[in-house]
Formats: C-alpha cells, structure tokens, sequence
C-alpha cells in the first residue's frame, strides 16, 4: 500500500493518546480505535508511521503491530494465548543442555543456569535441567507459579511476553526480558547459543544470517515496546 497520508500527529483524548494520520485517528487492523493511556508508546507508533517513504511496509512498525495485537487479539483469545505462553514453562529451552561436546555444555551452563536460578528466586519457581532434547515432565508446582505470572500481565504487557516467548522458545528469558534481568541482546544470544555454536564450528550460509538477523532486530523491538508500556 502507498503511503496516502502526510502528517503524522499524536493527539490526546478522554481515553488516552492518539496516533493521527493527517488528523484521521489511527485504528488497528480490526478497526478498532487504537488509542492507549501511553504518551511514550504513541509517540514510538507515531515514529514509525512517520518513518515509512513511498509504501507501507507493517513489517517495518513491530511497536504498531504489538499495540494491535494488545488491542484486537488478546482481549478475544486471552485464555487461550495465557495457556499457550504458560506451556513453555514445561518445555523451556534453558531445561535442555547438551552433554557433548563439552564445551557446548559449558558454555550452556555459563549462560542459561544463571537465568533459570534467577527465575527460581524471582518466581519460586525451580525448573529442572535435563540432558537431551526429549521432552522431561517439570515440577508442577514451578509451572504453576510461571503460569500465575502471565496470568497476571495486563493485555499490552500479554502482547509483547507472548511474542518474545514465541520467538526465544523459553518462558524464562521471556520474562527476564520483560523484568530487565537480560538485554534484548543478551536475550538474542541466549536463546540463540546452540545454533551460534554450531555456526563457529560449520559457518553461516545467507539464509541464515538474514533469519538471525531478523530475529534480533525482532527481539529487540519487543524489548523496547516492553519498555514503553512499563514507562
């Protein structure tokens, strides 16, 4: 779709702020207002309009797309997304290490005990670690208390957990992202330190490097969309 608008304005009304396309209100693609009580938000939804040239390319407003899905999805199918973004409690990809060659192992270790130990203060919630990649059966009082976490997120915080969940296969790095234990960098190369290891070892084809790339650039606009909604 062309670009059909010239200004881009954020506006504030009785329900919250809103984005302005040449003094038209915004709506997500459900056509619902998309109007929120967040200044900061906004004005990152309002930069990204702004910033598209000849044609509108969604996959360039990450911060646009999270807002809609807060707006037109999670409300609809809340207990549905909770129970999904709960299930990698049991599955989480921290859990799951190698035991050859070593120093896969533990450079594993090194990186994701930390963040699962965390998880365990932070949360009460104590996930044990298994070798192999066979699906383990967790302690069912730890993905209770995982599952109480999303259960308590509000709809626009939903939004950005479940897709950080999605997109770095662990409820915990997830979570450590929203709570700020891990940058979207650190995050990236957590979730992504088997595949890099396997890339020092062989090497990286092009596919593969754009796929990587799309990812980070994936968490870490989900990471600051967090951080807009927190502000």
């Amino acid at each position: 779709m062309k670009r059909f608008y010239k200004e881009v304005t954020v506006a504030e009304t009785e329900a919250g702020h809103e984005v302005r396309l040449d003094g038209r209100p915004l709506r997500t693609p459900a056509k619902a207002p998309l109007v929120l009580p967040k200044p900061d938000l906004m004005r990152a939804i309002a930069e990204e309009w702004d910033g598209q040239v000849e044609h509108i390319k969604p996959a360039q407003m990450p911060i646009t797309q999270l807002a809609s899905t807060a707006i037109d999805r999670i409300p609809a199918q809340r207990d549905e997304i909770v129970k999904a973004v709960a299930a990698y409690g049991a599955t989480d990809l921290l859990c799951y290490r190698a035991d050859q060659p070593i120093s896969l192992a533990e450079r594993q270790a090194t990186v994701w005990q930390p963040l699962l130990d965390w998880a365990s203060v932070r949360y009460g919630a104590t996930l044990h670690v298994h070798v192999g990649i066979m699906p383990r059966p967790q302690p069912e009082d730890a993905c209770v208390r995982l599952a109480r976490e999303v259960e308590n997120l509000d709809d626009l915080i939903l939004a950005g957990v479940q897709n950080a969940t999605s997109e770095l296969g662990s409820l915990v790095l997830a979570l450590a992202l929203l709570e700020r234990r891990v940058s979207a960098e650190e995050a990236y190369a957590a979730a992504q330190l088997d595949e890099t290891f396997q890339i020092e070892q062989w090497g990286e084809d092009r596919e593969a490097m754009i796929r990587r790339a799309n990812l980070k650039a994936d968490i870490i606009a989900t990471r600051r969309y967090l951080d807009l909604v927190r502000a």
